[in-house]
């Protein structure tokens, strides 16, 4: 597994810690420690005797150490404006993914808004509108065009026309947000400011020589 401390991979060796039981069914702490950065990574795990089947059902997992975001930092060339609504759907991602999703379709739609100048009624129409625009490299479209489909917008209409809704979310459709918006961030701002950077290079090189900037 990938440590959230440190995000690096690392064999995972489980411990399993019983804390309690309560009405809501047996209460235990997953340990486990990293490899690399050597620290302890906490999750709450909650399960229940079903007594109708005679089996324990796992009901949910929880990470409470460390609070903190088990992704890569947003790149500081990335404005506040999209940066603040991604960090803060990383941090409750694993306390709810509903609240997730709604804040990353939210920043989704206002870079779509604001970085390529498109605006409809809803966000299915935005990216409706970006695909057929082709205004993104393929493999861009391709997966913001599944954020339709694992967001399953004709069952919950409500995600496409408010985007900032807490609604329910199909499994992992909070994380494959996250995952698209990286993509955005890399190619809208983190990309072009290296190009950029390697241009101011090459012109100061020109420069010296007494040559013209490059076109």
């Amino acid at each position: 597994m990938k440590c959230p401390h440190c995000l690096v991979d690392f064999h995972d060796s489980l411990e399993t810690i019983s804390i309690g039981t309560d009405i809501d069914g047996y209460w235990d702490i997953q340990l486990r420690l990293c490899s690399s950065c050597k620290r302890n990574i906490y999750h709450l795990s909650n399960s229940k005797y079903e007594s109708l089947t005679g089996l324990t059902r796992h009901k949910s997992t929880i990470l409470i150490r460390p609070k903190i975001a088990s992704r890569t930092p947003v790149p500081a060339i990335v404005p506040s404006e999209y940066s603040n609504d991604y960090t803060e759907a990383c941090l409750v991602l694993a306390d709810s993914p509903k609240a997730s999703a709604a804040l990353s379709r939210r920043c989704l739609q206002y870079i779509i808004r604001q970085k390529l100048n498109i605006q409809k009624r809803d966000l299915v129409q935005e990216i409706q509108e970006v695909i057929d625009k082709g205004l993104l490299p393929t493999d861009i479209l391709d997966s913001i065009d599944a954020i339709r489909n694992i967001g399953n917008f004709a069952a919950h209409p409500t995600k496409s026309k408010s985007t900032g809704e807490i609604v329910e979310v199909e499994p992992h459709e909070a994380e494959w947000n996250l995952d698209v918006l990286e993509m955005l961030f890399e190619y809208l701002f983190v990309r072009p400011d290296a190009i950029q950077k390697k241009r101011d290079a090459l012109n100061a090189k020109l420069n010296d020589a007494g040559k013209n900037d490059m076109k």
